[in-house]
């Protein structure tokens, strides 16, 4: 480990980003299955709010490779490729009502993990193979 300065504190993941061949595909099953409701979108992306101060975003996979410029600044480009992996957190009580929710929906659940911790967590897709995670307290020593 790198000796020096510490740094200031990092207070959370804001954001969590995801790259996506079909925007509106994608839209359908975040809005239609997962019930999230988008703060902002256009062609290009995507945000919801996924709870306080977090925000998972949804971006058209190939639409952010040049800059966007705006007149509070520049985003850099950026893309990505791959079936990834997020968890959304979820109470213990509502775990029975998501399995029974998603089978309603169609949607397989590929693993259910309860771990040491008394966390629960309910593993499956979305559209784009991205690995969605419902997890409940007790998965890590912080949640």
């Amino acid at each position: 480990m790198a000796e020096g300065p510490v740094p200031p504190p990092i207070s959370g993941v804001l954001e969590t980003g995801l790259y996506v061949d079909d925007i509106e595909a994608a839209r359908a099953f975040y809005e239609g299955v997962l019930g999230l409701r988008p703060m902002i979108a256009d062609a290009r992306f995507c945000a919801y709010n996924a709870g306080p101060a977090s925000v998972l975003l949804l971006f058209q996979r190939g639409a952010t490779l040049v800059p966007v410029v705006m007149a509070e600044g520049t985003i850099p480009p950026h893309d990505g490729h791959g079936p990834l992996h997020y968890a959304l957190a979820i109470p213990e009580s509502s775990v029975e009502r998501w399995v029974a929710h998603l089978a309603a929906h169609r949607v397989e659940i590929e693993s259910r993990v309860d771990w040491k911790g008394g966390g629960i967590s309910l593993y499956f897709r979305d559209p784009d193979r991205h690995l969605v995670e419902l997890a409940t307290p007790g998965l890590w020593p912080n949640y």
